[in-house]
């Protein structure tokens, strides 16, 4: 009898704040007219978002009393509100969510209310009847067991109602990658348009100066050998600058792609790494190019690979395996080393899985202590 007590006074504190919620239903019912109101009259259209956000809000809040209640979680999938005010409101006004939340709102207004008065009746009643009941003659409760039915119910309602349509929750999430990806690849465009600016400024610029300089004493020096041997300083910085030129350009799409493809450029980074790498083509070579976008990336992630094999690993040797998919490219790069690797310690990998998933790609790293490290990196792409 004691349990279905504490059970019955739990269940009545839920459908408590169920109706408390229903109370804010009704004066967010009046705000959402308000708004509407201000919407259509276009002079309140910056109210429309900041009123979906306090919806979902009030939402996510009944979400958590359900799954605090039953101990499943309701799910939620939502659009971001981002952006200028027009792509808010868009966004706002096109969300599966927001009408969703709308339509639970309403409901919840009316059974919100209706359950807790059920609750209360039943439990004058059952105080009585199953004190009787089970204090006389022994038998378990009859009627407090319903007020935590009818606490299922109130939870049952709100998570069919609160749930997201069949896709959407996928297609949220998906929308939220994208987002995250997007912000990503924006960063790593920056960084490296500030790489490429500095490594001008730094190095070629400086040598294009030192190399004026230099032109500018010969044609001033009165002594011809004095002029040869600043033409002949002049002619070693215009060389070095070229030497730096091409490596930046190597930096934003290697000339070596374009030339070899992709597969002859993985043999020359092969050929050109501190360890022993096997290079394995499974139908890359043989078939139609990869968009250069793709090419380049997969180029970027086995150098960066090999770099870090070389520098951090301890091991001798590595394997790379190019493989032609039917959904896209797939990239493998396996080393002999101790493996441990952090993507948190500047090894790259962060950098890597930036630049892939601007492509809409992603990458698994597989790095136990001990070893090996396997990077695996699928990149879809149409051939």
């Amino acid at each position: 009898m004691k349990g279905a007590v504490r059970q019955a006074g739990r269940a009545l504190a839920y459908l408590a704040v169920g109706a408390a919620v229903a109370v804010a239903s009704y004066l967010f019912i009046a705000l959402a007219l308000f708004t509407a109101v201000l919407t259509l009259l276009v002079v309140g259209a910056g109210v429309l978002p900041e009123t979906v956000l306090l919806l979902r809000r009030v939402a996510t809040f009944k979400r958590g009393r359900v799954a605090e209640w039953s101990g499943r979680e309701v799910p939620e999938a939502y659009l971001p509100l981002g952006g200028p005010l027009r792509e808010r409101v868009r966004t706002a006004l096109g969300d599966p969510g927001t009408w969703r939340d709308l339509r639970w709102l309403v409901a919840h207004f009316a059974y919100g209310w209706l359950l807790l008065y059920a609750a209360l009746l039943v439990l004058c009643v059952g105080a009585v009847v199953d004190g009787l009941w089970c204090g006389l003659l022994r038998r378990p409760p009859v009627l407090l067991p319903v007020v935590s039915r009818l606490a299922d119910l109130d939870a049952g309602w709100s998570r069919a109602l609160l749930g997201p349509a069949p896709g959407a929750e996928r297609l949220a999430a998906r929308v939220t990658e994208l987002t995250e990806s997007r912000a990503g690849a924006v960063a790593a465009h920056g960084a490296e348009l500030r790489r490429i600016e500095r490594d001008l400024h730094d190095g070629t610029q400086a040598r294009l100066v030192a190399l004026s300089m230099r032109i500018g004493l010969a044609r001033r020096a009165q002594d011809p050998e004095a002029a040869r041997r600043l033409l002949d300083d002049a002619q070693d910085q215009a060389e070095a600058a070229l030497a730096e030129l091409r490596h930046v350009v190597r930096g934003i799409h290697p000339p070596i792609l374009t030339d070899r493809g992709l597969v002859g450029a993985v043999r020359a980074l092969a050929a050109a790494s501190g360890l022993d790498v096997a290079v394995r083509d499974e139908g890359v070579e043989s078939g139609g190019r990869a968009p250069a976008a793709v090419e380049a990336a997969a180029y970027f992630v086995i150098a960066e690979a090999l770099t870090n094999a070389a520098k951090h690993s301890g091991g001798t040797r590595a394997d790379v395996q190019l493989e032609r998919g039917r959904a896209g490219l797939r990239v493998a790069v396996r080393d002999s080393g101790r493996g441990g690797a952090d993507e948190r310690g500047g090894s790259g990998l962060l950098g890597m899985r930036r630049r892939v998933a601007a492509l809409d790609g992603n990458v698994r790293v597989s790095s136990p202590v001990g070893g090996p490290t396997v990077i695996e990196v699928e990149l879809p792409c149409v051939w």
